[in-house]
């Protein structure tokens, strides 16, 4: 079949059952999907040759007898159609089929190679596109032999229209036989074209659906929820039913829950013990064939997922400690980040609101303060920070930047960024040597990295905040 994006697959004989949009038909337990037919082909690229009466076309707006691979689909034939934004996955492409004049078949292709002697389930997803009143698509599946001979039908019924784009599941479940013979499946479409009969397909699946595996975690719910720093080795059992003649045993894990799973080396017995480490989804499940299969993973059937969520704690950053001038206010700069958390300010000493990260507060002496953070799973984090209250700015008059360590660069403590000072400093021929603003002070003696000479040096330091300035004299020495 040319160009084709279906992998092919199996003979059967089957049994049908309607398959309601979200249903579930499994009685049992249900493997991975062994075909899954998304469309998400490269734009513009047909995905198979269409059966007599069908053309392809790059149009988002097929005419009757023609189809597209499409990710959306807008304004078409007089908006008549709906406006379809995304695929039934929510991320990929489909199949837009505007019917012939006449029934026929839209898609044909080969299956074969699916497991023996096995129950699946068959499911597609449809919407009818028409956004009023017209020939609703009708749809047959039909599972036939290479040469024709019919084993199953399934029809959808009319397909009806709705007020807004709406994708429906419909399917049925077969059994394959021993011989594994290959397979056609067709869908065609009932109805005649013209004004409506107009449809778009995807996620065509057949998933394996076996009897039921039982699964848990020892001691534990299915789905458990702690934080990140909880420690503790879980053990997973499961069990196949005595439907099984002679299970194999292969336990899988998944961190991107659910999306992709991974075999576990060595983990093919009733039970696996791990100890997950660090936030994330931990997902495990058992999968179960039987021993003269086990070499085609096609034929797993897997457990319900068992689940470990380990909850990071919330960050919390209280800001940087502060200065305050006795009797002046100051906004606080605190961050938290994580899953929905509560947090407060604690002690309530100066503050006028503790669940303001940007607070206002203006103590009378200094104080420690502490933000606290809780998450909804009980998952904390904390930090600090200090309002120093000063009565005024201390500027050390003399420092010695000969590179011992001790006291090698001039520093004023108190004067915190937030007053927006500027401060200066001159040799004794009035050049400026240093000069910093709205920064803590941090001079090493040199300029442009040349060492200044041992000497008397004026400093200014000039507040924005109406405060008076500040002059003084700095010794260096070397």
């Amino acid at each position: 079949m040319a160009r084709s994006l279906f992998r092919n697959l199996v003979t059967f004989t089957v049994m049908a059952l309607p398959l309601f949009t979200q249903a579930q038909l499994c009685n049992g337990s249900l493997g991975d999907p062994v075909v899954n037919i998304t469309f998400d082909v490269r734009a513009g690229s047909p995905v198979y040759t269409p059966p007599p009466g069908y053309t392809y076309t790059t149009s988002t707006c097929p005419n009757d007898g023609s189809y597209t691979i499409t990710n959306a689909t807008s304004g078409c034939f007089g908006n008549h159609w709906h406006t379809v934004k995304t695929d039934h996955s929510g991320h990929g492409q489909f199949m837009l089929v505007n019917a012939s004049f006449t029934p026929s078949d839209f898609l044909v292709t080969t299956v074969k190679d699916l497991c023996p002697n096995t129950n699946y389930e068959f499911a597609s997803w449809i919407m009818n596109v028409l956004a009023g009143p017209g020939i609703r698509p009708n749809v047959t599946y039909t599972i036939e032999k290479p040469d024709g001979t019919i084993l199953q039908t399934f029809s959808t019924g009319d397909i009806t229209e709705t007020s807004a784009p709406l994708w429906k599941q419909y399917g049925f479940y077969f059994t394959t036989p021993a011989d594994n013979a290959e397979i056609v499946l067709r869908m065609r479409n009932n109805a005649p074209g013209g004004n409506g009969n107009d449809l778009a397909l995807d996620d065509i699946t057949f998933r394996p659906c076996g009897p039921v595996i039982h699964a848990n975690i020892v001691g534990h719910a299915d789905t458990l929820d702690y934080c990140q720093d909880h420690r503790e080795r879980f053990t997973f059992t499961g069990q196949a039913s005595s439907d099984y003649v002679d299970p194999v045993y292969h336990w899988q894990s998944s961190t991107d829950t659910g999306r992709t799973w991974t075999d576990i080396p060595g983990a093919t017995s009733g039970s696996y013990s791990d100890q997950p480490v660090g936030p994330g989804w931990y997902g495990y499940r058992l999968a179960i064939t039987e021993r003269a299969s086990a070499s085609i993973i096609s034929c797993r059937i897997a457990s319900t997922v068992l689940v470990v969520n380990l909850h990071a704690d919330p960050l919390v950053d209280a800001g940087a400690d502060r200065v305050l001038f006795a009797g002046d206010t100051v906004h606080l700069q605190a961050t938290v980040t994580g899953e929905d958390p509560t947090y407060a300010w604690a002690p309530a000493d100066g503050l006028t609101d503790l669940t303001d990260l940007n607070a206002v507060v203006s103590p009378v002496a200094t104080v420690n303060y502490t933000l606290a953070a809780t998450t909804p799973f009980g998952c904390s984090g904390q930090d600090a920070m200090r309002v120093n209250v000063v009565a005024g700015i201390f500027v050390p008059n003399a420092f010695t930047p000969n590179g011992d360590g001790l006291n090698d660069h001039w520093h004023i403590p108190f004067l915190d960024p937030i007053f927006g000072a500027t401060v200066k400093v001159y040799n004794r021929y009035g050049t400026l040597v240093y000069q910093t603003a709205a920064h803590w002070v941090d001079w090493d003696g040199k300029v442009n990295g040349v060492e200044q000479a041992t000497g008397i040096y004026l400093y200014v330091i000039h507040f924005k905040r109406g405060r008076a300035d500040m002059k003084g004299f700095l010794n260096l020495i070397r």
